[in-house]
């Protein structure tokens, strides 16, 4: 700790993040385009206003960097992400799209994330699909021209960002 003071976590603790932006070119080919370190009390959601540039690209992430604000204005600017939603999120079921048989997504929805007073402005799509460990995983997105299986398969393939540091 004594050498780390720039990263205090706790008393006792140093720690950094790095936040990585991994591009996916095809199947099992990618690499890091773009990292930031930062210290482990910084807030994930901050990064996103330095991570996301380019509206060509889908943005992938994990629940740390939930901004319902944010996701508004990502939406609005034309950017495209994909997100885990936590298990406690204020949900309201807008309309309720077909699903395909024998597929790892169990419901397909366009929603409304938050509550009364403070709601998301956009329309947003929810999915519910199975992991491979059988675990249910809530899945957000903006992006409405893809097939459910096709946006869960990205997820899942967020899984490289954890493989890449090993």
């Amino acid at each position: 700790m004594t050498n780390h003071k720039w990263a205090q976590f706790r008393k006792t603790k140093a720690g950094v993040k790095l936040h990585l932006r991994l591009v996916f070119m095809e199947k099992g080919i990618s690499y890091p385009e773009k990292a930031v370190l930062t210290t482990a009390k910084e807030y994930d959601r901050g990064q996103l206003e330095i991570m996301v540039d380019d509206k060509e690209c889908m943005y992938v992430f994990d629940r740390g960097y939930l901004d319902y604000e944010r996701f508004d204005r990502m939406t609005d600017d034309g950017y495209f992400f994909l997100s885990r939603l936590r298990k406690n999120a204020v949900i309201r079921a807008v309309y309720d799209f077909k699903r395909s048989e024998n597929s790892t997504v169990l419901s397909d929805q366009m929603v409304l994330i938050g509550t009364t007073q403070n709601r998301t402005e956009n329309y947003f799509r929810l999915l519910r699909v199975m992991d491979s460990k059988g675990n249910e995983l809530q899945l957000l997105t903006n992006r409405f021209d893809l097939s459910a299986e096709d946006i869960s398969e990205m997820y899942k393939s967020r899984w490289a960002i954890e493989l890449f540091f090993k």
